[in-house]
């Protein structure tokens, strides 16, 4: 869950700035298609397929909130003009929550305040 992190060292503001930002860029791609965008196979080039993997991975809750939404996709959602910004929307928000991750182990070993 986005922000937890923060609001489990009792840092309510800044989890809820976070959670809402990495929901609302998940939320956003999974709007315009993006749990419906197949990223890269495994035979367009290793590296691309596991930045895909390592990126959608990240959304945590909301990567499996997307594999469902996949399981049975619209059949015209690779016609939609926002198909490929969805679909980088939802790797970016994973990133997002990377970082955010790492901003709450650093809080909590006293490297940031």
């Amino acid at each position: 869950f986005p922000g937890a992190g923060h609001f489990a060292q009792k840092r309510n503001l800044r989890g809820l700035i976070i959670s809402v930002a990495i929901w609302g860029m998940f939320l956003i791609g999974a709007i315009s298609g993006g749990a419906y965008y197949p990223g890269f196979s495994f035979h367009d080039g290793f590296l691309l397929y596991l930045v895909n993997v390592f990126s959608t991975a990240g959304n945590g809750v909301g990567a499996v909130i997307g594999f469902l939404l996949s399981v049975n996709p619209v059949k015209d959602a690779a016609e939609w003009v926002t198909f490929e910004y969805g679909g980088r929307f939802m790797e970016a928000a994973g990133l997002l929550n990377y970082l955010a991750i790492m901003d709450a182990l650093d809080i909590h070993f006293g490297r940031k305040k």
